[in-house]
């Protein structure tokens, strides 16, 4: 019996040791990970780097709190601020805080109440990130929500302009609606979104939890559209596993985020700084990210010959974060692929999502899309 609550549907794979793309299991099985942790290991497992600053701090100290000046905190804000563009930055513990405090953020600076997001979106499972979410699943059983979000459909420019009033604090978005499916905003109405929102004095909140850190091939996602948004939030990657969110926004909203209005016991910890540091220093680099960019057109060669593939309806990609949506559900060829050695994951029921590492090799991509055809013509061919 385990004492665990049974939040998670696991998988029979017991890591015990992984480094780089790969995973080895209990029973020394080798596996291809594609999933990043679900995004979270953007620069594989184990990064030597990461791994020499981690044990540097440890040797260190490992907390202190936030009553204290630690200046590799505010060497840390200045590189997560000036990748974004942005000036100030609250460092948290994870992407559901980081929403939190995004959502309190702006209510505060705008003295407004209402936030709108939108259907498929997912913003996390504490309370208000839950409220923040835009899908059902993830609310049914835990009573009446925060009642000043409201969801509107992606891409439909129409109805959030009927939506939009006096009393809307911000916007909320991702770039890529990750966990609703693989999604991607249109150039035009993230365009026309910033203009309204600006016309407004409403805020624009980009959450770039999982489509952050390099994973698209530029720091953020939404640099791929010219966008300037007033508040960013990111994790996952930010880390390279160690725990660690962060929210950035601009010189403005300072006065809304004085002392005491705000804080996380945790947030910002000597040892997520010290594994962030090296993150950041290594996937902002301009040579990295042009890797990275080369990366994913590789893949997208592979993803466009699926198309052919009768259990194929389409395929969606922005950089290294990809999704192929089937005829039928994923779970099964999910488990398929794992029997084979390649870890995918799911992105809503019938949508299969790849986030490889971005360090992942043109080797490494040839095997998984391999493997992703091969088990789709043998499901196929019982079929």
């Amino acid at each position: 019996m385990s004492h665990l609550f049974p939040v998670y549907s696991r998988w029979d794979v017991e890591p015990i040791s992984a480094e780089g793309s790969q995973i080895i299991d209990k029973n020394g099985k080798h596996y291809l990970d594609f999933t990043s942790g679900i995004g979270v290991c953007n620069l594989g497992h184990r990064p030597a780097k990461v791994q020499e600053a981690v044990e540097n701090q440890l040797n260190s100290f490992w907390h202190v709190s936030n009553l204290f000046i630690q200046s590799k905190q505010d060497e840390a804000a200045k590189l997560l601020a000036d990748a974004a563009g942005l000036e100030l930055v609250f460092f948290s513990n994870s992407g559901a805080e980081a929403n939190e405090a995004a959502i309190k953020l702006a209510r505060k600076a705008t003295g407004r109440n209402k936030i709108i997001t939108f259907t498929n979106s997912f913003h996390g499972r504490t309370f208000a990130a839950m409220s923040a979410t835009g899908q059902e699943k993830i609310q049914i059983g835990f009573g009446p929500l925060l009642q000043t979000f409201k969801h509107v459909p992606f891409n439909d420019l129409a109805v959030i302009t009927e939506e939009l009033d006096e009393d809307t604090a911000a916007v909320m978005l991702e770039i890529v609606q990750g966990e609703g499916g693989i999604h991607l905003a249109t150039k035009e109405f993230l365009h026309e979104l910033q203009i309204l929102c600006q016309s407004n004095g409403t805020l624009l909140i980009v959450d770039e939890i999982q489509t952050g850190m390099g994973r698209t091939g530029k720091p953020f996602a939404y640099q791929h559209f010219n966008l300037n948004p007033d508040i960013v939030t990111v994790a996952k990657g930010l880390g390279s596993g160690f725990p660690i969110g962060a929210v950035i926004g601009s010189n403005k909203l300072g006065e809304a985020f004085g002392p005491g209005s705000h804080g996380s016991t945790f947030g910002g910890n000597p040892i997520s700084i010290a594994a962030a540091t090296v993150t950041m220093q290594t996937i902002f680099d301009s040579g990295f990210l042009k890797e990275v960019t080369k990366k994913a057109d590789y893949l997208r060669n592979s993803l466009i010959e699926l198309l052919s593939d009768p259990l194929v309806v389409d395929v969606r990609q922005l950089g290294l974060m990809a999704g192929i949506e089937l005829r039928k559900e994923a779970a099964p060829l999910l488990a398929h692929l794992r029997e084979k050695g390649l870890l995918l994951l799911p992105a809503g029921e019938n949508v299969i999502r790849i986030l490889p590492p971005l360090s992942a090799t043109y080797e490494e991509m040839d095997e998984a899309m391999n493997i992703v055809s091969a088990v789709l013509n043998e499901v196929h061919a019982k079929v």
